[in-house]
């Protein structure tokens, strides 16, 4: 299909959705709506993070030689730095990290927010089993997805990936460690 026709096929659902949903009724999926979507877990800096936790404890909580020294763990700053550090923590269990597999593009969340690359800006796709897919782009660093570091579903992704690939004619390569 020409990409002006789709532009009037999303424009066209885009109204259609608008009066269904004056007139109350469930609306139409949109062909960018049918996207597949693939969740990891961030256990590695939560992890890190309660780690550093325990040390700071650990450190601030050493008896001073000094007496006249106050004791840190009195302070409300002390219990706002562990709230704030568990917070964080908190913050990357829950946000969890995703591939992002549409029509002609594929997305994901960064530390400075969603990603996403269309077909033409994808230069190749890897997949190395067992465990890792990489993402060439044309432009910046790879993007590397692993079964090991946020426990990625690896080959359910690798197999949307190959049809991802050949449908947008992008060069796709499987080695194995």
């Amino acid at each position: 299909m020409s990409r002006s026709w789709e532009r009037k096929v999303r424009k066209h659902t885009e109204q259609l959705n608008k009066r269904r949903k004056k007139a109350g009724l469930k609306a139409v999926a949109s062909p960018a709506a049918m996207t597949d979507r693939y969740k990891g877990r961030n256990y590695i800096l939560p992890a890190f993070l309660i780690l550093f936790i325990g040390f700071y404890i650990y450190m601030v909580t050493i008896p001073a030689d000094d007496p006249n020294l106050s004791n840190p763990v009195e302070s409300p700053v002390f219990w706002l730095t562990i709230a704030s550090y568990l917070a964080l923590a908190a913050l990357f269990w829950f946000r969890r990290p995703y591939l992002l597999v549409g029509k002609d593009f594929v997305g994901t969340r960064r530390f400075t927010g969603d990603k996403t690359l269309t077909a033409s800006s994808i230069k190749a796709i890897t997949v190395i089993r067992p465990g890792y897919i990489i993402i060439e782009p044309k432009k910046g660093g790879n993007w590397v997805f692993s079964r090991m570091l946020n426990r990625y579903p690896v080959d359910e992704m690798a197999d949307r990936l190959q049809r991802f690939a050949q449908d947008n004619r992008i060069p796709y390569e499987e080695k194995k460690k």
